[in-house]
């Protein structure tokens, strides 16, 4: 049976050394981190994901600035707002929690971020800084993968990695970290041909594209690596829900050597990740 990669623990790790961190240096520059959480409209799990955020500011002793806009706010008034946090000496760290209303362009709300202050790594500049190997904040779920793979110790060094998924969140940014760290990565996705043979050829198999069990057993070489970031809610006969990944578990479990679980792998990670790049953005602008 395959070893667990424990994200919680992992997480908690994280967030005790920047308490340590924090605490260490806030009487000095006289004032906690701040991240500024900016929600629109009343999307349920994104008020899930929002709560749990500043929670784990509040475990921290991060300032957690939360500021809940109606459905309809406007493009101006978003950009207004995030050019008022750029300016803000309280404010290290700023977030646009996705999804956002269809009438938001997400991705011009993104540009307006001071880079410096780009909590989620998603900035153009910051995945510039990446692909160039030079120093950044970087995106926070594949930032918590690497970090969860370096703590178990996991050898990438010429290892064959697959990342199925594409998209600039996960799958591009998680293909140049794990190339950074000397795998030899490949990006497949749904266009790609023979896609089984291409996943059952990973030594590191990383899923990040939200469809429950698309992996199969079939599809993992014995011994992998199978980090699993999705995260679906789905239903059962009796009407009861659950959070699933992209991997079927209880077939996989067997087969890798190590595996995500769902929930409780990458999740905690991603969180811890957006607190250690605030904390990262508030000790650089002290020095």
């Amino acid at each position: 049976m395959a070893k667990l990669l424990n994200g919680k623990a992992s997480a908690k790790h994280i967030q005790t050394q920047l308490k340590e961190q924090i605490a260490a240096v806030q009487s000095q520059v006289g004032r906690p981190p701040g991240l500024a959480v900016l929600m629109v409209g009343d999307d349920p799990a994104s008020a899930v994901y929002v709560r749990n955020k500043e929670r784990a500011c509040q475990g921290v002793g991060i300032a957690s600035f939360g500021q809940h806009l109606p459905a309809d706010a406007t493009q101006a008034q978003l950009t207004e707002i995030i050019h008022q946090l750029n300016q803000d000496d309280g404010v290290d760290g700023i977030l646009v929690q996705l999804p956002l209303p269809n009438h938001l362009d997400a991705v011009s709300l993104l540009y307006e971020i001071d880079p410096d202050k780009d909590a989620d790594g998603l900035h153009p500049m910051n995945l510039g800084r990446l692909v160039r190997g030079e120093l950044g904040l970087r995106s926070c779920t594949p930032a918590g993968v690497m970090h969860l793979l370096k703590e178990y110790q996991i050898d990438l060094v010429g290892k064959q990695a697959v990342v199925l998924g594409r998209s600039i969140l996960v799958g591009k940014p998680m293909a140049l970290m794990l190339l950074e760290a000397n795998s030899t990565v490949t990006i497949a996705h749904s266009k790609t041909q023979n896609l089984a043979q291409v996943l059952q050829s990973a030594d590191i198999l990383v899923s990040a594209v939200g469809r429950p069990h698309l992996i199969t057993a079939e599809m993992v070489k014995p011994g992998a690596v199978v980090i699993d970031v999705g995260i679906n809610r789905v239903t059962d006969a009796e009407g009861n829900h659950r959070l699933v990944g992209d991997v079927d578990f209880e077939a996989v479990e067997p087969i890798a050597e190590y595996i995500t679980p769902v929930p409780g792998g990458v999740g905690p990670m991603t969180v811890a990740v957006l607190l250690r790049n605030t904390v990262e953005s508030y000790l650089r602008r002290m020095s």
